[in-house]
């Protein structure tokens, strides 16, 4: 670092993403990306988008936020979009955060929660999981902080009963509770129609998984009127033009396009079944997952084996060198020709 970085700032440690080496094709299952391309429709509208760069796009979003609005059933001032929705996690722990009011999170999931609550200056607390890997509910009933949960839990996958987080959010009503449902379009059940019951709620979906726009860069969050006028007021405060044509139109696009959607959704649920069914035939303990990744672990070889032997057949996976993670490996469902490539790689090994 240079002697010109702030006080502030000396001690972050930064995300670390999953890696993207480009010293040979691997079949590539380590950052939960969809394996299909983006819908037809919404390739074509944002290169139609590109025509116009020139320009500064609309910062509202209008479009995109009137059809996002009608199809999860809300009105078009409760829905915000954002670059990804890290960036929104980003704008809700500034604007509902403080010196009074910190962060509470599980000690695993999203490794993205402690960094960002160390770039904002927001001090937090992590509330270990069960032995089981699951999430439990009574540790953050009238917790008196703002809570984020990931549903489904990463890198776990496992889910946890929209009922159970009714509960933490009915428990903690002087406080936000934010639930992120990146994976939510793999089998889950979203809690966003609670939004029109609780004036404490905020739900963060992305378009990066399940509607193949990892690179585009698109998020967007739901929640009480108020709360996002709050967002909008950090986000404006920020980078009001936040989302590109691009992306925006690309968004359209996919919104429009369900068939596209669903099927491709159905296909990686099918494959995850697929997936799990071999694992457990090769040895593998599995949780239950609800999301395009699986996190599995063998009694036969260690998680930081299993990764760097998988890496060197060219099959990449996720490995997390933390406690209580170490023995797994955590593994994105692609199509299934990739999945049969795993497999086989994993009998040799084995």
């Amino acid at each position: 670092m240079s002697k010109f970085l702030s006080e502030r700032y000396k001690d972050l440690l930064p995300y670390v993403p999953g890696e993207q080496p480009q010293d040979m094709q691997y079949v590539k299952l380590n950052t939960n990306e969809s394996p299909f391309p983006p819908s037809p429709y919404a390739q074509r509208l944002a290169r139609e988008a590109a025509g116009d760069l020139q320009l500064y796009p609309d910062p509202e979003c209008k479009q995109l936020r009137e059809i996002a609005a009608d199809k999860f059933g809300v009105d078009i001032d409760e829905i915000v979009f954002t670059n990804g929705s890290d960036e929104a996690l980003c704008f809700a722990l500034m604007a509902f955060c403080g010196k009074e009011t910190p962060v509470v999170f599980a000690d695993v999931t999203y490794g993205f929660y402690p960094i960002a609550a160390n770039l904002t200056k927001v001090s937090f607390e992590t509330k270990p999981l069960k032995d089981d890997y699951s999430i439990d509910v009574e540790d953050y009933l009238s917790v008196g902080k703002t809570i984020i949960i990931a549903n489904p839990n990463a890198p776990t996958g496992m889910l946890m009963p929209v009922q159970d987080i009714e509960r933490i959010v009915v428990s903690n009503k002087n406080n936000v509770v934010i639930v992120d449902e990146a994976y939510i379009d793999y089998g889950g059940q979203s809690v966003l129609p609670l939004i029109k019951k609780y004036d404490n709620l905020l739900v963060c979906r992305t378009f990066s998984k399940s509607r193949s726009l990892a690179g585009g860069r698109l998020g967007f969050v739901v929640g009480n009127k108020a709360l996002i006028a709050d967002l909008n007021t950090v986000r404006n405060s920020f980078n009001p033009y936040n989302i590109n044509r691009m992306t925006m139109a690309a968004g359209i696009g996919a919104l429009i396009d369900e068939e596209y959607f669903e099927k491709n959704c159905a296909t990686i649920i099918k494959n995850r079944e697929f997936t799990v069914q071999e694992l457990k035939r090769l040895g593998f303990e599995v949780l239950d997952s609800e999301a395009n990744f699986v996190f599995a672990k063998n009694k036969k070889i260690s998680g930081k084996d299993l990764y760097l032997s998988l890496k060197k057949k060219g099959v990449l996976v996720r490995y997390f060198d933390k406690d209580r993670l170490r023995e797994f490996v955590r593994i994105t469902i692609g199509a299934k020709e990739q999945m049969r490539a795993l497999i086989e790689a994993l009998e040799e090994l084995l």
